[in-house]
């Protein structure tokens, strides 16, 4: 039987897929930076910050949250969670120190807490459009895409241009390998808006960038805003739980 849209997760978890991802993303361009990386450091604190504060609301007893730590071996929620504060420690070390490889090892945690993310999802087993292995590098490269595409708005260098044009390169290629193997119509207009607006519209704007350095943030926004689109729906739309089926129904008397 067709079973029904989860509602345990609703756009809270979403925002937490959206900020968390895009901080994470950004915090990890910022180690590579030419120019002190204070104010992207700043800006991807905050978007995780306040991507784990959207869960936190959506709990009903509000001091419980400390639970979350509880289960480290089992849990890649209480994962991303212990990373999170790696993420908080390394950057914050980073920006007081101002030592470039503080920054690298936050980076390193970001890229972490992204896979936490990504593993969450795939832990949902109940929900087909969530446990398909290929959600695991779509989560991780829109993580990154989006928060390469942030980046742009303090930054326009060329590595970063390139580091931004590979990371909606390889979304764009595991939105196809997501979608061969998983079939949600929830999910086939935001998978359009990504190749479209997210794909091909940010990378021609980001090769017009090479010569208008000042067209870059508008690469990095269509960018952003296809990749929230697409976790938005993922998470409050595409989100059906497996009903129950029976292959072979019982017939009274059969021997």
């Amino acid at each position: 039987m067709i079973g029904k849209l989860q509602t345990m997760w609703d756009a809270r978890a979403a925002i937490n897929f959206m900020l968390g991802g895009t901080g994470a993303g950004l915090l990890a361009a910022s180690a590579f930076f030419r120019t002190e990386p204070t104010i992207p450091v700043l800006v991807a604190l905050v978007l995780i910050g306040a991507g784990l504060g959207a869960v936190w609301l959506e709990i009903g007893r509000k001091l419980r949250a400390i639970h979350v730590f509880f289960n480290p071996f089992t849990s890649w929620m209480t994962r991303e969670a212990f990373v999170a504060v790696l993420v908080f420690v390394l950057a914050i070390s980073a920006l007081l120190l101002k030592n470039q490889l503080l920054y690298y090892a936050a980076a390193l945690a970001a890229l972490g807490f992204l896979y936490c993310q990504a593993r969450i999802l795939f832990g949902a087993k109940g929900i087909p459009t969530w446990r398909a292995r290929e959600v695991v590098p779509l989560i991780v490269t829109t993580g990154l895409a989006e928060g390469l595409g942030l980046a742009l708005l303090f930054s326009s260098q060329i590595h970063v241009l390139i580091l931004f044009s590979l990371a909606v390169a390889a979304r764009v290629l595991a939105w196809i390998r997501y979608r061969s193997a998983v079939k949600s119509p929830a999910l086939e207009s935001a998978g359009t808006v990504l190749v479209r607006l997210g794909t091909l519209a940010a990378l021609v704007i980001a090769l017009l960038a090479y010569f208008i350095p000042l067209v870059a943030p508008l690469a990095g926004l269509a960018a952003l805003a296809a990749g929230w689109n697409f976790k938005f729906r993922l998470v409050t739309r595409a989100a059906i739980r497996q009903g129950f089926t029976l292959p072979h129904l019982p017939i009274r008397g059969a021997r």
